[in-house]
């Protein structure tokens, strides 16, 4: 029993010897040449020890020192030997070593390739994610290694692809090669960043090497190129679902009562300004909360808009019905008035309206490519939307009698719907599909007085392109409206694109003045 716990003991203190750092590559980390420092940092990260970790990481946050010839790490009023980690009598004076920029940035590539070794696997996957960008030529064997050990997919991916940017500096070019091919399956800028040096003869000398890079670079423009119009294409279909939930409540209302709404916009700044209110009021009486603003003002902005929108034809639409021009006129002073009030109520200055947390980030679809959660959101809300209106006005009564009064008035009047409050009630419906396009604006653009101005021209064009009261129509005017916009603007520039799709919608207009989508019925003018 007696020998085999001596045994035990010698095995403890071996692995314990073997453990311990070399003190000269330790005491070299506070050598007076930088490029000495430097080698110090690389060897110690190639042992891949945890007490490797210890000793960068305190040399990174200005806590190693030189005592005499000896290396201490002091913390507090507690100090220990760089080497073993021992605890040790506190140094009378110790000299802090010199740590420059580039000392910084090698030590924290180094600390980021040894935490590739952790036994926690979120902390292998930052550190892999950290290195695309920080791979050094010296680190091709501790990238190797790490490779060999590792088990989880993603993080493998991103070693093959760290590992093949440490060989592009190989004196082999078999090795360069297979690099390069290896690289050239991926679809990031950086990477190609780092290809591009090797596609000419003074940074790459060997011509098969450097033909491989030429189609790698050529290989991943292409794929940058995809990611952008599909990134494009998204930005316009969240453009899209907004100018949806404004163009909506104008099909309703232009439908029904054939009415030129030029203040519709502004029902979008008081659903958005609604918006704010609700932010402001959880702010100050329920912190913890939130988060859960946005759907209390869902409701909100709605209602808030539809009463707007009541008013508004209960003092000065309804007394002039037929009379477009004098509509127009009217309900361009309304917008006047709108945009004034929120002037004098919220100030001149645009307020700030801020995504919830479970509205930030997105997803990586590509490495230039990610999908923000609150456009995302924003789609999935005006698809909703449009599903309630679409049972409002295909499964209820109220749907039935707008339809009817759209299609042919008279005789709707004749048969006993009540075609005034249908008009009330469809422009109250209208404002408030409008209210919430608010909600959604005020989650991706600035909410001010002005922020209805650039949306009631839009949503006008989805209107007469999808076709007077139809929601079907609205539904492609609209998304197809956001999406070619968002692609000419990527190609042409923003005033080009404006232009192009105006020129566009007056030769459609010309050729099927109906729109998409015509409306059906005995009375159609």
């Amino acid at each position: 029993m007696k020998k085999t716990l001596i045994a035990l003991l010698l095995s403890l203190g071996s692995l314990s010897a073997q453990a311990a750092l070399d003190p000269a590559q330790v005491r070299q980390l506070a050598a007076e040449d930088s490029s000495e420092k430097v080698a110090a940092i690389r060897q110690l990260t190639q042992t891949a020890d945890p007490d490797a970790v210890r000793v960068l990481k305190a040399m990174s946050e200005d806590s190693l020192f030189l005592a005499g010839d000896k290396v201490v790490i002091i913390d507090g009023d507690k100090a220990f030997d760089g080497a073993t980690g021992e605890a040790i009598k506190m140094p009378a004076n110790p000299e802090s070593p010199t740590v420059n920029n580039r000392i910084r940035g090698e030590l924290a590539s180094a600390l980021a390739a040894l935490k590739l070794f952790d036994a926690d696997a979120t902390v292998r996957l930052a550190s892999a994610q950290k290195l695309q960008s920080q791979v050094t030529p010296e680190m091709a064997p501790l990238l190797a290694r790490a490779l060999e050990k590792e088990t989880d997919a993603q993080i493998k991916a991103l070693l093959v692809l760290a590992h093949a940017q440490a060989n592009l500096a190989n004196t082999d070019p078999a090795a360069r090669l297979a690099a390069v091919q290896a690289l050239a399956e991926t679809s990031s800028p950086t990477i190609k960043s780092v290809l591009l040096p090797l596609t000419d003869k003074a940074g790459e000398p060997d011509d098969k090497v450097r033909y491989e890079a030429i189609a790698a670079v050529k290989a991943i423009d292409s794929r940058l190129a995809i990611a952008e119009n599909v990134g494009r294409a998204f930005s316009g279909l969240s453009l899209g679902s907004i100018l949806l939930l404004g163009a909506l409540g104008l099909a309703i209302t232009y439908g029904v009562m054939g009415i030129i709404n030029m203040a519709h916009g502004e029902l979008l700044m008081v659903g958005a300004y609604a918006t704010y209110g609700m932010q402001t009021l959880f702010r100050a009486y329920f912190p913890n909360a939130i988060d859960w603003y946005l759907p209390a003002a869902i409701p909100v902005a709605f209602f808030a808009a539809a009463a707007v929108g009541v008013l508004m034809e209960r003092t000065v639409i309804r007394w002039l019905y037929g009379r477009t021009l004098e509509t127009l006129l009217a309900t361009w002073g309304i917008s006047l008035v709108l945009i004034q009030s929120a002037r004098v109520l919220f100030g001149a200055q645009n307020v700030e309206v801020s995504n919830p947390s479970w509205m930030s980030g997105g997803i990586e679809v590509m490495p230039n490519l990610i999908l923000p959660w609150n456009r995302i959101i924003i789609v999935g809300f005006a698809m909703f939307v449009l599903f309630l209106v679409w049972v409002l006005m295909n499964k209820t009564r109220l749907g039935m009698f707008v339809r009817a009064v759209t299609q042919n008035r008279p005789m709707a009047g004749c048969v006993g719907v009540p075609t005034s409050r249908i008009d009330t009630m469809a422009f109250a419906l209208g404002a408030g599909i409008a209210g919430l396009g608010g909600v959604a604006l005020s989650q991706i653009s600035n909410v001010g007085p002005d922020m209805g101005q650039g949306y009631i021209v839009d949503s006008f064009m989805v209107v007469v392109v999808g076709g007077v009261g139809q929601l079907a129509g609205a539904v492609w005017a609209a998304l197809g409206l956001g999406i070619f916009s968002k692609l000419l603007e990527g190609w042409a520039g923003a005033v080009i694109a404006k232009i192009s799709i105006l020129v566009c919608i007056i030769i459609f207009i010309q050729k099927r003045p109906q729109g998409i989508f015509a409306l059906k019925g005995r009375f159609v003018e």
